[in-house]
C-alpha cells in the first residue's frame, strides 16, 4: 500500500511525463518476463520512448489534472504505459512487433491516447497502425505509384518513335 506522499510523488511523475510526451499507449504485461520487458524497454529507448507502470487511479488524476479526458481504468488488467514524443506510429509498430516476437499469449495492447490532438485509439486501432509499414516504405510505394503511369507512357512514346524512324 502506497502512502500518501508516494501516491503524490507518483502523480507528479505522471504529470511530467504527460508533458514531456505527444502520444501514450497501453499496455497489459501481465505474465510477460523480467527479460523480455527489459528486452521491450531497450526497442522503445531506440525512439526516446518510455514504459512506465504507474497505478490506473493516480494516473487518471494526472491525466485529468493535465487537462486531458481519458479514463485508463477502463482496462481492468495491469497496464503499463509508454510514452513518446513522437506519432503513435513510431511506438506501434515496435510494440506489436515485440509481440509477436515473445511467447507469452497474455501480452495485449490495450489502446492509445494522442496528447496532442486528444484522441484515444482502441487496442485494435494501435494493432492495425503497428501491422503497417513504416513511413518511408509508405511513402516510397506512394511515389512508384504516381511514377509508374509516368514510366509506361514514356515508354508508349520511345516506342512509337522508334516506328516512325523506321519508316
Amino acid at each position: 500500500m502506497l502512502t500518501k506522499s508516494q501516491k503524490l510523488q507518483q502523480i507528479n511523475e505522471s504529470k511530467e511525463m504527460l508533458k514531456q510526451s505527444r502520444t501514450l499507449a497501453f499496455i497489459d504485461f501481465s505474465g510477460t518476463k523480467v527479460e523480455d520487458i527489459k528486452k521491450l524497454r531497450r526497442l522503445l529507448s531506440s525512439v526516446e520512448a518510455k514504459l512506465k507502470v504507474f497505478k490506473k487511479k493516480l494516473l487518471r488524476i494526472a491525466l485529468k489534472d493535465s487537462g486531458f479526458d481519458f479514463d485508463p481504468e477502463q482496462f481492468d488488467l495491469q497496464v503499463g504505459t509508454i510514452s513518446a514524443q513522437g506519432d503513435i506510429s513510431e511506438i506501434a509498430g515496435l510494440i506489436y512487433k515485440f509481440s509477436k516476437e515473445i511467447k507469452n499469449k497474455n501480452f495485449k495492447i490495450l489502446g492509445g491516447y494522442d496528447l496532442a490532438e486528444k484522441n484515444s485509439f482502441d487496442g485494435v486501432m494501435v494493432t492495425r497502425i503497428g501491422q503497417l509499414p513504416s513511413r518511408e516504405v509508405l511513402l516510397g510505394q506512394l511515389v512508384g505509384m504516381l511514377a509508374a503511369p509516368m514510366k509506361m507512357f514514356l515508354y508508349v512514346l520511345s516506342e512509337k518513335s522508334k516506328m516512325v524512324e523506321n519508316k
